[in-house]
């Protein structure tokens, strides 16, 4: 476990990477569709899983917004 401590994100943090909301990542964890896991009650996210995961989405797919949803 020779991992750099920014290796491991909050959501707080992966939103700020990702520049999206906390709300949308919240559903997107909270309906498997990411890459994470929970530690007691907070969500944890390894930014390789984040790096590949985002590599893995096709443009345009279901993960994109649609109108209505909240940001």
């Amino acid at each position: 476990m020779d991992r750099p401590p920014d290796d491991v994100m909050s959501m707080e943090q992966l939103a700020e990477y990702l520049k999206v909301s906390r709300h949308t990542l919240y559903k997107l964890a909270q309906d498997g569709r990411l890459p994470g896991q929970k530690v007691g009650k907070r969500w944890r996210f390894l930014r390789t899983a984040i790096d590949d995961w985002l590599s893995q989405q096709p443009h345009g797919g279901d993960d994109k917004m649609r109108p209505g949803d909240r940001q």
